[in-house]
């Protein structure tokens, strides 16, 4: 088989919806995981914790990010700006009811699902949930399926909202709306499907995302730097002051993103058990370290630490951490979020300057180079311990050794497959997102027009002001 047709057959897959070929290895291997595995039964305990969570995770999105990044445009934008994250909570709730969560989690193929669950056809309520029919020990669930429908539900909602904040103060509403909707369909359902189906094709590849890494940040950050590059510099950037209006807001939106970040990763543990507790646990250190390292960082090269700047690093920390979440130590956690720190203050500073795109709220600073990190580094500091806490977790390797995990432990390959799932969502993620873009600004138009842009999006799109 060619290299061309190994990069196309995702696409393909993906776009004609054409059958999957799930792997034989990898059927044998996981029913004989599923036959061995008891039945699963639900846990009051674990729905209890996984409602929370859920709540959490909405929490991150209205009025975390709505607050975070309304802070940090211009006074005339604030509205506009929240407008965003609350429309696309509520668009996003509908498209996965009606198709969404059925193209990411319902078998179909090795690239996207199918329909079982159109409109939510043949959820049994009352029913344990487990992901992929069975399919591995792993993924056996005890809470019903509509509680995990609700939180998978949350992630889709972020993911789109995240890249707002790369093309803030310029993107029609209407523009907004279609392309949210259309995006969550064709990039962020099929990629969550690759990486957290049991038959999606770089879960059967041994990615690590244990919360979003590659899913939702890097996916985010290199739409939000495709529709800065495609949309344009602001009018006046970088000449004019760009300055946030309202810092106390963002730093309010900064905290609560950090409190809902423990229902988006230790919540993705799915039980309330150790690994949850360990996933709680390096989060909390890693946004510290990131946090410290990003405002140290800037105090000696800007002369201040700001809030701007510790608000910032610690996102970039939570950014980091999330795929590393049920597979690090803390000792991991620290060498992540400091390394997050640094290394998304000099994307988020340097870097855009010296390759001169607009990417307004550093959508791509933080997230997609704060996943990218994180991901790559989950690699390196994935420990067997920590991920095979409850037991499960081993019996879905095919390759790696039971006491080996990331490179550290001696599995050099770890760093070679997490580049790989890196590689994929980049990839699909940057040609469609440009090519929905460019569709959309041919039917409807992409940018408002010049004197709304100078003049503030509030009144002209949504008739209301702050005074």
């Amino acid at each position: 088989m060619s290299r061309l047709t190994l990069l196309a057959a995702p696409i393909m897959a993906v776009t004609l919806g054409l059958a999957g070929l799930p792997g034989e290895a990898l059927a044998q291997d996981a029913a004989a995981a599923a036959a061995a595995a008891p039945a699963p039964t639900i846990s009051n305990g674990d729905t209890a914790w996984m409602l929370t969570s859920t709540a959490l995770v909405l929490l991150m999105t209205i009025p975390g990010l709505a607050l975070f990044y309304g802070g940090m445009v211009r006074k005339m934008n604030v509205l506009a700006t929240v407008m965003q994250s609350f429309a696309i909570t509520c668009l996003i709730t509908v498209l996965w009811f009606v198709i969404g969560y059925s193209l990411a989690f319902t078998n179909g193929n090795a690239y996207v699902g199918g329909l079982d669950r159109l409109l939510l056809g043949g959820m049994d309520m009352a029913k344990p949930f487990v992901i992929g029919d069975g399919l591995a020990a792993a993924v056996t669930n005890t809470i019903p399926e509509p509680v995990f429908f609700m939180f998978q539900m949350t992630f889709a909602i972020i993911t789109p909202a995240l890249i707002a904040g790369a093309f803030a103060d310029r993107m029609k509403f209407s523009a907004l709306l279609i392309f949210t909707a259309l995006w969550s369909l064709v990039v962020y359902a099929p990629i969550a499907h690759w990486v957290w189906q049991p038959n999606g094709f770089l879960f059967s590849l041994g990615v690590l995302d244990f919360a979003g890494g590659t899913v939702v940040h890097i996916n985010a950050g290199v739409a939000g730097l495709v529709a800065a590059l495609v949309l344009g510099k602001r009018k006046g950037y970088p000449e004019q002051n760009f300055m946030p209006h309202n810092l106390v807001l963002s730093l309010i939106g900064a905290s609560l993103l950090w409190v809902g970040w423990f229902g988006f990763n230790a919540g993705s543990a799915l039980t309330a058990g150790p690994r949850a507790g360990m996933a709680m646990l390096v989060t909390q250190v890693a946004t510290g370290a990131a946090a410290l390292a990003w405002v140290f960082a800037e105090w000696i090269a800007k002369g201040k630490p700001s809030v701007l700047g510790i608000i910032s690093g610690a996102v970039a920390g939570l950014v980091a951490i999330t795929p590393a979440s049920g597979f690090v130590d803390g000792k991991g956690a620290l060498v992540i979020g400091a390394v997050s720190g640094v290394v998304c203050f000099w994307s988020a500073t340097s870097l855009k300057r010296m390759l001169g795109y607009d990417d307004s709220l550093d959508a791509f600073g933080v997230h997609g180079v704060g996943g990218f990190i994180g991901a790559l580094l989950t690699g390196v500091f994935a420990k067997m311990s920590v991920a095979n806490v409850e037991g499960a977790f081993a019996s879905v390797l095919k390759d790696a050794p039971d006491t080996t995990l990331g490179l550290l432990e001696g599995n050099a390959s770890a760093v070679i497959i997490q580049l790989q799932g890196i590689a994929w969502t980049i990839g699909w993620c940057a040609v469609v997102t440009f090519v929905l873009l460019k569709a959309i600004d041919l039917v409807v138009g992409l940018r408002v027009d010049e004197d709304i842009e100078r003049d503030g999006l509030d009144l002209a799109l949504h008739g209301e002001t702050i005074h």
